[in-house]
């Protein structure tokens, strides 16, 4: 290379600023642009089945949503003392996921990050910005620290936050733009309070379904859940169970890694509530329930089913209520792919099929986490057809979630 080449070259490289609390969401993600507009993202529909928010940096809005007066007035007088914890909410030990400072987490991107506009909301702007370097049609709106909410002593809490959050969302972020979409919080440890938020909420615009965080230990065939089930196969919504950890598990409290506690606990709850799900036939009681497992991969699933075909096969006595092996009824559930296990291509293959990867496999990036998927981990894939491709960043999501056709989206060049 000439030195005037060198020149040039030199010219063209800038130095990364290491990201911090204000660093701009398209600055992130300017590789992440630059690969969408490569491949040509605008002739596919992609649907992000799994994107955060950090909730927390609004709590002190969410909190007045609060119905219980006392309850709304302790709240708001504890954040106005201390800036954290956030009142309400079980830590989930979210620090760890920083690995000492060397991985920048979610907890901090973006709370100082402002918008163009001062009247649209700091979250809005975030997710418009995310959509257009991914070029994602729709975004499914998720919070983060919310998700350890099912393991709070007070189920009352659970109630009271998880419904504070949800009026939140419907009235001040979902409004905001046609392409962020939301599975609401379903307050579980209650029954009455979850079925209480699908009658009031179901037809709230932007609203596409229910969400159960998984890490919790109530079991799913609870005969008082068996309403909820019902009045969401009514509504035709779909039920969701987003994955997560506790290291405050008795079960998990053996590792003193948090690899240990990442790895395995994102799958470990997902696990139980299919086996209970499975077995107790409530795919036999609601066949039109349709039902998601959020971020907890693929390969535990296609374990899952090995294992409780070979179960089921020894004592089908202890599961009168199947009519076909556990594994058929796994099949027609939906997973989402992120984090997509991808070390083996072979092995990935094989996951795919057998989940029916075609019609039953969602995109999902979870962003704007540390160990986020970008849609090119789906396009990339040399097995996938055209037609597996195109349904697994977003057509069978758009079926699913009964979206409408998207807007032409507009990848924004690299300035």
């Amino acid at each position: 290379m000439s030195n005037a080449q060198t020149e040039q070259v030199a010219e063209k490289i800038r130095e990364l600023e290491r990201i911090g609390d204000q660093t701009d969401t398209r600055e992130i993600l300017a590789l992440a642009r630059k690969q969408a507009i490569e491949r040509k993202y605008e002739d596919y529909v992609i649907v992000d089945a799994d994107c955060h928010h950090m909730e927390t940096a609004s709590w002190k809005d969410i909190l007045k949503y609060v119905e219980d007066p006392v309850i709304r007035q302790q709240a708001l007088d504890f954040q106005a003392r201390v800036t954290s914890p956030h009142y309400g909410l079980i830590d989930p030990l979210a620090y760890h996921q920083d690995a000492g400072g060397r991985i920048r987490h979610q907890r901090h991107q973006g709370w100082s990050e402002s918008g163009e506009d001062a009247d649209v909301h700091r979250d809005i702007v975030q997710i418009r910005r995310s959509l257009e370097c991914l070029g994602i049609d729709y975004s499914v709106l998720f919070p983060t620290r919310m998700l350890a909410l099912g393991m709070n002593p007070q189920i009352e809490m659970e109630v009271l936050m998880g419904r504070a959050y949800n009026r939140w969302m419907v009235d001040e972020v979902l409004p905001g733009d046609d392409r962020i979409k939301s599975l609401l919080y379903l307050p579980f440890s209650a029954p009455d309070a979850a079925l209480r938020t699908i009658e009031e909420f179901s037809d709230k615009p932007g609203v596409i379904g229910f969400l159960v965080t998984s890490v919790r230990n109530t079991p799913v065939h609870d005969d008082r859940y068996m309403k909820i089930y019902a009045a969401l196969e009514e509504r035709g919504l779909p039920l969701a169970f987003h994955g997560g950890y506790s290291w405050h598990d008795p079960s998990m409290a053996q590792f003193d890694r948090f690899i240990g506690v990442h790895a395995l606990g994102f799958v470990f709850w997902p696990m139980v509530h299919v086996i209970n799900w499975v077995i107790h036939g409530i795919p036999e009681r609601f066949p039109n329930l349709d039902v998601i497992w959020l971020e907890a991969g693929l390969a535990w699933a296609v374990f899952l089913m090995e294992r409780l075909d070979g179960e089921y096969m020894k004592r089908i006595s202890e599961a009168p209520l199947l009519k076909k092996k556990p594994s058929e009824y796994i099949r027609e559930m939906y997973f989402t792919t992120q984090p997509l296990e991808m070390d083996n291509l072979k092995a990935l293959e094989l996951n795919l099929e057998m989940l029916n990867a075609e019609t039953q496999v969602l995109y999902a990036s979870d962003w704007p986490h540390w160990d986020f998927d970008l849609p090119s981990t789906i396009f990339d894939l040399p097995f996938l057809s055209d037609q597996a491709r195109r349904n697994i960043l977003g057509e069978t999501a758009m079926k699913l979630f009964k979206l409408e056709k998207p807007r032409k989206k507009i990848i924004p060049a690299d300035n």
